[in-house]
């Protein structure tokens, strides 16, 4: 598949998959006798799992780290499984911190209901 419907199976723009690629974040990708990208199932599931990642906040350089490690091979498993861990407790952190800001601006929106004389 192109560029483009890779952009649209993976929520990337073009330019971040090709930024992306540049920045060694994807694996190769095929062209054809045209010189186009040809992308494989593999390489959009990749690009799927760097959307999320940088949509959660991984840093560029820990995903970079993390693409490195994947072409190690195998024997990386463990190092990348490392990664994620650590990402999800990074997301776990900063979910609870979202939470209590939630209690507090209902908290807010609660006390100026009440001043205004709305039901609660």
């Amino acid at each position: 598949m192109r560029i483009s419907e890779a952009s649209a199976m993976s929520g990337l723009s073009v330019d971040t998959i090709r930024y992306y690629e540049k920045s060694g974040l994807v694996p190769a990708i095929e062209r054809g006798s045209d010189g186009l990208r040809r992308f494989s199932p593999e390489n959009i599931e990749w690009l799927v799992l760097l959307y999320w990642l940088r949509k959660t906040g991984m840093p560029m350089k820990e995903m970079r780290r993390f693409a490195a490690l994947y072409r190690e091979g195998e024997d990386s498993i463990a190092e990348r499984k490392a990664v994620l861990l650590k990402h999800e407790e990074r997301l776990r952190r900063r979910r609870a911190d979202l939470d209590r800001c939630s209690e507090v601006l209902a908290y807010k929106i609660a006390t100026y209901r009440k001043i205004e004389g709305e039901p609660s």
